[in-house]
This record gives structure tokens, C-alpha cells and sequence, in this order.
């Protein structure tokens, strides 16, 4: 497939080996990954900061499942951020999955094998919707792979975020009662889980992103305050590599049209 490029290069997001361990517990405070040993993964990570998204997934895959966490970020940022393509991104994020459950079976207590496969499964169910993805049985293994990850790496910001998330979507498209009493979801642990991933990641854009999303779907104009300043952290959050880079984008994007709207 071709890759749309990262529209926003930028020299500060390029990192050396040197550079990128000095940065990379503020990089890396989403997902907790570790500092990669192997060369070729230090590189694929160098590429994934620097929006060399397809770069950095074939460096990755190329490893191997250990390489498999930096592949499955790198094709999972471009295709929620850059493929404009329904079909491709609906075939991608069930291929990552795919992969996903071979990585549990191989590595089973490596939280990236879960995190990424609710994370791509999340995606797919959104694309096909909500009602339908539950109809196939997929908000269950959605929530079975984020309690893995949370359980294997409970300092992991981003899987308390999906969790979140995870929680909004069924309550919007359900209903309270349904949502309760079929999936166990409740809002109140929307919020927690949002705010235990802001504790987690105090800077991060995207988890401001998500809660103010939820806020939105779930309590509309009696918290839009609240979700209109979390837009506009997110905006200024310090901007470190590609990713945060199109975080902020969207941030900027959600704001301008909230205030079209309003």
C-alpha cells in the first residue's frame, strides 16, 4: 500500500540513539516501552519519531515479534491519522490483530501484545460501528486484551486512555441500562480511567483528546466547558515527535470545529 507521508517534518523530531534515550521516558510515558537494545529497533523508533511511519513498521517487522510494538505504533498512527481510505484502514488494523494474538500466544506477558490488539480492534469497531462490532463479539476481546495490558502494565497510560474510551463508546451507543447490565460498562469509570491516565501521562495530548471526546458524547453541553479546556491544554501541549505533532492537530481541528458548532 502507499503510505501517506507525515505532513509536518520537523528537524527537532529527528533523534539519535543518544538523543532518543535521553528523550525517551518523555516519549515513552504513554506506553512505558523500554529502551531497545537492538540496533535495528533503535532505529525503527528513530524513524517512528520522526514520522518515518513506514520505515519504522518495516524496520520493526523485520526483527521480528520483538519488533512487533514499534511496527503495530507505526501502522496504527498512520492509519488513524493519514489513511483516508475506509477499506485499507478497516483491512490493516484487522491484520495488526491478527498478528496480535499470534504475539500473545509467543509472548504472553508483553503488554504490547494486548495493548495493540484492543487498540486495532477499537479502530475497527468504529469504522464498522459500534453496534455492529459488539453484535461480533469484539467489545469482549477488546476488554479482555486492555485488562491484560492494564494488569501486565498497570503504569500504562495509553491502555487506561483505550479503557476510557472503551467504557464512552458503549454508553453512547447502548444506553446507560444496556450498557451496564450486558457489558458492565459504567461512566463513572470512564472518568476514573481518564483521570488515572492524565495522573500516568500528565502532558499527553491525546488522553485531553479522548476525555473530551467522552465528555462530549456522554454529557454534551452540561460539561462542554470542561471538554473545550481540555481541547485547549491539549493544543499547547509540548509537541516532542510526529505523533504528538498530529495529536495537537487534531486538538486544534476538534477545538475549530466545536467553536463552528457552538
Amino acid at each position: 500500500m502507499a503510505w501517506t507521508p507525515f505532513p509536518y517534518p520537523d528537524p527537532a523530531y529527528r533523534y539519535t540513539p543518544e538523543t532518543l534515550q535521553a528523550a525517551w521516558p518523555q516519549l515513552h510515558a504513554g506506553d512505558r516501552e523500554q529502551f531497545p537494545t537492538h540496533p535495528a529497533l533503535r532505529q525503527a523508533w528513530i524513524a517512528f519519531h520522526a514520522g518515518e511511519f513506514e520505515r519504522a513498521a518495516r524496520l520493526g517487522l523485520d526483527v521480528g515479534v520483538n519488533g512487533y510494538a514499534v511496527a503495530h505504533k507505526a501502522i496504527c498512527m498512520h492509519t488513524n491519522y493519514l489513511e483516508p481510505n475506509l477499506k485499507k484502514r478497516l483491512a490493516t488494523f484487522e491484520c495488526v490483530a491478527e498478528r496480535c494474538e499470534r504475539q500473545q500466544l509467543e509472548q504472553p506477558d508483553n503488554p504490547a501484545g494486548y495493548y495493540w490488539h484492543a487498540y486495532a480492534l477499537g479502530q475497527y469497531s468504529q469504522g464498522i460501528s459500534i453496534v455492529k462490532a459488539l453484535a461480533q463479539g469484539l467489545g469482549a476481546k477488546v476488554k479482555r486484551s486492555l485488562d491484560m495490558a492494564i494488569k501486565l502494565a498497570p503504569q500504562r497510560a495509553d491502555a487506561h486512555t483505550a479503557m476510557g474510551v472503551y467504557h464512552a463508546e458503549i454508553l453512547d451507543k447502548v444506553g446507560a441500562v444496556l450498557a451496564g447490565l450486558t457489558y458492565g460498562v459504567k461512566k463513572e469509570e470512564a472518568w476514573r480511567q481518564f483521570d488515572e491516565a492524565l495522573r500516568l501521562n500528565p502532558d499527553s495530548a491525546i488522553v485531553r483528546i479522548q476525555y473530551a471526546r467522552a465528555l462530549l458524547m456522554l454529557e454534551g453541553k452540561k460539561r462542554a466547558a470542561q471538554a473545550m479546556e481540555l481541547y485547549q491544554q491539549a493544543a499547547c501541549c509540548n509537541v516532542r515527535d510526529a505523533t504528538e505533532r498530529l495529536d495537537q492537530a487534531a486538538a486544534q481541528k476538534e477545538l475549530e470545529e466545536e467553536k463552528l458548532g457552538g
